[in-house]
């Protein structure tokens, strides 16, 4: 594709989009509010796991048993408390007795059973005064959620002389979906407001930074809408909800910045509003539209994972980061065509300037390095300073980066439980009551489905085989129906730990004279871990192959995509390495107010890893276009550097410094896994802007020189052809050979008039 034509086509769209601004703001408005019915609701219908393998063993074990068993899988428990009085009093017994047989009479709860009914010794707390009810509550994760909000209310609290308690892994996901989504709108309540004041710092103008918070409300409420719609499909986790606030305003501050940046930087050049509007879509939201696909594609790359909790982030992500692009390109053009000059009304410069100046001023005034005379030097000075000590700064920044991610060689995977919870959660109270004060851990065991019938003789066999192995605390079983029987197997230690997830391989590999299938906790960690293992390799290899395309199509380098995987996978290592420091093994769990368990929710890194490392392209793709326009003007490659940083260094910090008040905001959850992913990848952003961004990004690419832009006569060809850039060659370099003006590697003649508006 030629040149002309690109930029035609580009003529073109913004003709398009700037035609009918008011037309295109108003049908804007009537979307936005027919979204935000469509979205109404959507936290509710929306599961808190997804963490299991549909196609595993386990998971045709669990649904086998739910069928033929549906006591051996009791999702409910309630805790009955008889205080001093112990759970053998008679007032106690008979007031349990009625418990039990209220709970059988619920529709949608079956396989009850009690203490009182089987005086089975794991349902007795060893100091008699506790003593559980267990049942099973059918139906999908809502369907269950719904039972438990309708039946909990009526058992839960003083019932004669006892005191009841809801627990189980029901209550514990219903609790813990409650209490994300009351986390959720206290961070919107603590972003936007923070958000609001830093876009005010960055552009001075009140009016500049509404538009970027418009952008982003549009694309949350969109996704919203649209994950509203998904869910009459398909499972999505409520998790997902936290990614839409946090990418919806992260990334439509991102693209907001840099068009509205942009546009403000030709007006200052004397441009008319209408060629403001086609030089602002032609440059900057090519660099959008770029960005945006590198996100998505980062994000899309989990719906390779049969979790659906991995591809629920998938949905919201993929939705958010397309709606945000959207509402960018066509919204904001409409929006600025309309404000014109006015887009720098309100300016609160003078007020900032009154009061004393403090670090967020230095990020607001690099941000404004366009349209401000002679700022942003600091970074060129930076970039300068790089450049010249650039093996100094290469080997000591990939080192330390190194080894802040070491930590993570110790990473142990485990699987999200109680210990999620906050520590006064009802559901995770009763769950360590059960674990600290009843024998033998009730629900942390192994079930064994046995199926195509056997004798007596051969199921006992089993079952003396099974308590053999050296990990195995104790068997009991079998319960026989028909051609189908079931053990439930006690590993020695924690019912998740290395000997249990050992013992799982040890029961499917045990011979016997019926089929086995293996289900529980372990278990279904053991099969998502290998489920991951498997798909990893090729998720990692779309991200990598689709981003080393966009990148090339980008830059027509062969050298620079290479570079920028390699950069921002390093700068993802002190996220990763912080996690194992802070969440696994503990540290600062008492100022961030957690329980450590000892591991890592196994399908977590995956989910940071495709977030951030899509979030850092972003950054990355903003930093190298305009590398790229400088050098494709002027043919210096030094000069083309330290112009990109000086007019992008401030602007990539403040978009970062504002994405990471979002996830931090995410972070302060109550819920483990979601401060973990929110304060994981706040870490991981500012890693990239301030470390990455500033000194690797501009040292190596000091030390690959012009060979940076190399590429062979094939490929130049196809880039040629298929490619896109913002700027094409000053017509000096063309004619000199991609060599200055005055035939020597240095900017053309006139980039100091250039330097005079703000570069």
């Amino acid at each position: 594709m030629s040149e002309v034509n690109r930029g035609s086509r580009i003529g073109g769209w913004s003709r398009f989009v700037t035609a009918r601004p008011r037309l295109s703001l108003l049908v804007a408005l009537v979307i936005t509010a027919l979204a935000v019915v469509a979205g109404s609701g959507v936290g509710d219908r929306m599961g808190s796991g997804g963490w299991e393998d549909p196609a595993a063993s386990s998971t045709y074990a669990t649904r086998a048993l739910e069928r033929e068993f549906p006591a051996s899988q009791p999702n409910l428990l309630l805790l009955v408390d008889a205080g001093a009085k112990g759970v053998d009093d008679p007032a106690v017994a008979a007031t349990a007795e009625r418990l039990t047989e209220r709970l059988a009479a619920e529709e949608g709860v079956i396989g009850v059973g009690s203490y009182w009914q089987t005086r089975a010794p794991a349902l007795r707390a060893e100091d008699g005064g506790e003593a559980l009810i267990a049942a099973r509550i059918v139906g999908t994760e809502k369907e269950a959620g719904e039972t438990l909000e309708r039946i909990a209310p009526e058992f839960r609290g003083a019932q004669g002389p006892v005191e009841v308690s809801v627990g189980g892994p029901v209550a514990v996901r219903h609790e813990m979906q409650a209490i994300i989504q009351e986390d959720l709108l206290r961070a919107e309540l603590i972003a936007l407001p923070v958000t609001l004041v830093l876009l005010v710092m960055v552009f001075g103008s009140a009016i500049a930074a509404l538009l970027p918070l418009g952008i982003g409300i549009v694309a949350i409420l969109g996704t919203n809408a649209v994950l509203r719609g998904i869910t009459e499909i398909t499972d999505v986790s409520v998790f997902a909800q936290n990614l839409t606030t946090a990418l919806g305003l992260g990334l439509a501050v991102d693209y907001a910045l840099f068009i509205v940046r942009r546009f403000r930087e030709e007006l200052a050049e004397g441009a008319q509003v209408r060629d403001a509007v086609g030089t602002t879509l032609r440059t900057a939201g090519r660099t959008v539209l770029f960005s945006a696909l590198t996100v998505a594609v980062s994000l899309a790359a989990m719906m390779v994972f049969p979790q659906y909790f991995l591809r629920s982030f998938a949905y919201a992500g993929i939705a958010v980061v397309l709606l945000a692009a959207a509402a960018a390109l066509i919204l904001l053009p409409a929006a600025l065509m309309l404000l014109g000059h006015r887009v720098n009304s309100f300016d609160l410069r003078r007020l900032l300037h009154r009061r004393k100046s403090t670090p967020a001023d230095g990020i607001a005034a690099g941000a404004r390095s366009a349209e401000t005379k002679g700022s942003g030097g600091g970074w060129g000075r930076t970039a300068t300073l790089v450049m010249r000590r650039a093996p100094l700064f290469a080997v000591a920044t990939a080192t330390g980066l190194v080894l802040l991610g070491l930590p993570f060689l110790g990473v142990k995977f485990g699987t999200a439980d109680h210990r999620q919870l906050p520590s006064g959660a009802e559901a995770r109270v009763v769950q360590e009551d059960i674990r600290d004060g009843f024998p033998g851990s009730p629900g942390g065991g192994l079930e064994v489905l046995g199926e195509g019938g056997a004798t007596p003789a051969e199921y006992a066999d089993y079952r003396d085989r099974v308590a053999a192995l050296p990990d195995v605390d104790r068997v009991d079983g079998p319960v026989v129906s028909g051609d189908h029987a079931y053990f439930t197997v006690l590993p020695r230690g924690e019912a998740v730990g290395q000997d249990a997830q050992r013992l799982v391989g040890e029961l499917r590999a045990e011979p016997a004279a019926f089929d086995t299938s293996v289900t529980g906790t372990a278990a279904v960690l053991v099969d998502s871990k290998d489920a991951i293992a498997d798909r990893l390799p090729l998720a990692v290899g779309i991200i990598v192959v689709v981003t080393l395309l966009l990148v090339f199509l980008l830059t027509g380098s062969v050298l620079i995509p290479i570079q920028a995987v390699a950069l921002n996978a390093l700068s993802l290592t002190a996220m990763f390495g912080a996690v194992v420091w802070v969440f696994q093994d503990g540290n600062l769990s008492g100022l961030l107010g957690f329980t450590s368990t000892g591991d890592i929710e196994t399908t977590l890194p995956v989910l940071m890893f495709c977030v951030a490392f899509g979030l850092s392209m972003d950054y990355g793709v903003f930093l190298i276009s305009r590398i790229k326009e400088e050098y494709d003007r002027s043919g210096d490659h030094e000069h083309a550097v330290v112009f990109g940083l000086r007019r992008t260094g401030g602007l990539i910090t403040a978009a970062a410094v504002i994405l990471a008040v979002v996830m931090i905001a995410i972070g302060t959850s109550r819920v483990t896994n979601t401060k973990m992913l929110g304060l994981g990848i706040a870490l991981a952003v500012v890693m990239d802007a301030m470390v990455v961004r500033s000194l690797l990004v501009p040292a190596v690419m000091k030390l690959t020189g012009k060979a940076t832009w190399w590429a062979p006569r094939p490929l130049r060809r196809f880039h040629e052809r298929f490619g896109v850039s913002e700027g094409g060659s000053h017509p000096a370099v063309e004619a000199n050979g991609g060599k200055g003006a005055d035939g020597a590697d240095g900017a053309v003649s006139g980039a100091g008039e250039r330097d005079k508006v703000g570069v």
